[in-house]
């Protein structure tokens, strides 16, 4: 286990010039023509590979990575950027024509493509490769073809993608992060979870995070135990906009939805006695108890933090398969969170491997599992990153949190720490939605 402070690190690249230099100009190293890839090595990943990679999105040389990104990027800034497409164009494989070469020189010069494919006008097998490539570098689906979410991320200015990885490293600046044999990293842009066992990602899952205005926060904690068959206890926040709502307008919501008011000695209290018009804070909890029906699914993974977020099951499963997955309070429900909680635990305490956590589950019985050892977790809002091989990713800034660091000034945005700003919303009351 160690720990990284990237400041320092910005303090080495800055007083050694030359170190920069030297490890971050990829162009110079391979000796490539000005239109090459600004960072991956000459013979390409292919995108099955790169769908399959297992390097993580946040390492103790992610910081350095992109650092050496944006030189490069920067380089291709200075030689004029890359070439937009038509803003109506669709193009598909056996296409040919003056805007598929446009599209080949991207590629080339966006490093998705090798310097010597750049010749030529038609859509043939290797531009279906690079597209696939590209797509994957920016979370679309890999169709190979150009369709209007592709086009969009190709017509994404060469500054624009300078400021995202900019923005990524200013974040990155003054975090404190235990990189422990095994941990765990959220990156909300990309709305999936990673957890990493000596250096390698060994499970990565899709993840519903925080809506545009219910933002999952950025934070840096340890997971401390495992909650199987959780009751939800809702958020003060979520009760008054929310559950007063519903009541108004359906009585009988509290009792289907298997809900309880709880007053300050756990007592139970009669719905009925509440006046659900009035907006007066409540003397009352509202409990959901243990069950398929709870929003938190049968699993939480608990993480103490000051904003009462965590990672969990859920009850509605459908978004899972969407491209869009921002659609929570805050908190990240988890695809496949078993699984999950069987990397957490693996014999730490002994006896809970996914098995045991199915059969816990299938008692329907409340049983907290703690952890002797409380693996580190991280949640991160990197919109641009680098992997290992030199990939180059990019995701959208859902949250305007780049725009954000832009307007104010990235020095002071980054004197704040490694949380990112956010709107005006209180996130230390967010947490979690299943609908």
């Amino acid at each position: 286990m160690h720990r990284i402070s990237i400041a320092a690190t910005a303090l080495l690249l800055a007083t050694v010039p030359a170190l920069a230099q030297q490890v971050g100009s990829p162009t110079a190293k391979h000796n490539t023509p000005p239109q090459s890839s600004p960072v991956s090595t000459p013979e390409l990943r292919s995108a099955a590979a790169l769908a399959l990679s297992s390097d993580p999105v946040f390492d103790d040389g992610t910081y350095l990575r992109i650092k050496e990104a944006l030189l490069s990027y920067s380089d291709i800034q200075v030689r004029g950027g890359w070439p937009a497409l038509p803003a109506d164009v669709k193009l598909a494989p056996g296409a040919s024509g003056p805007d598929v070469a446009l599209l080949r020189r991207h590629l080339v010069i966006g490093g998705d493509m090798p310097a010597n494919a750049e010749t030529g006008d038609v859509y043939d097998a290797a531009v279906v490769e690079a597209v696939k490539r590209f797509q994957l570098r920016h979370g679309l689906e890999a169709t190979g073809a150009v369709g209007a979410q592709t086009l969009n991320a190709l017509n994404v200015p060469v500054g624009e993608r300078i400021k995202q990885l900019e923005a990524s490293l200013e974040r990155l600046l003054g975090m404190d992060f235990t990189f422990a044999e095994r941990y765990v990293v959220v990156n909300i842009p990309a709305a999936f979870v990673e957890a990493v066992a000596n250096g390698k990602v060994e499970r990565r899952y899709r993840v519903i995070v925080g809506k545009i205005d219910k933002p999952s926060p950025t934070l840096s904690v340890t997971i401390t135990a495992i909650d199987l068959n959780p009751t939800w206890t809702v958020p003060l926040s979520i009760t008054k906009t929310e559950i007063f709502a519903r009541m108004r307008r359906d009585p009988s919501y509290l009792a289907r939805m298997h809900m309880r008011l709880l007053g300050a000695h756990d007592e139970d209290i009669d719905p009925a006695s509440i006046d659900w018009s009035s907006d007066r804070s409540p003397n009352f909890v509202v409990r959901q108890d243990a069950g398929n029906w709870n929003a938190l699914g049968n699993l939480k993974i608990d993480m103490p933090n000051p904003y009462s977020v965590y990672m969990h099951d859920t009850d509605t499963r459908k978004l899972f398969a969407a491209d869009y997955r921002f659609d929570s309070h805050g908190c990240t429900r988890v695809d496949n969170v078993r699984d999950l909680a069987a990397w957490i635990l693996q014999d730490d305490p002994p006896g809970w491997d996914r098995a045991a956590i199915d059969a816990g589950i299938a008692t329907g019985v409340t049983k907290v599992i703690n952890l002797p050892h409380k693996i580190p977790v991280a949640w991160v809002y990197l919109t641009g990153w680098v992997t290992r091989d030199g990939t180059v990713e990019f995701r959208d800034d859902v949250y305007k949190h780049d725009e954000q660091l832009d307007r104010n000034g990235l020095a002071e945005a980054a004197a704040g720490g490694f949380v990112a700003p956010v709107p005006t919303q209180d996130l230390k009351r967010v947490s979690i939605d299943s609908r």
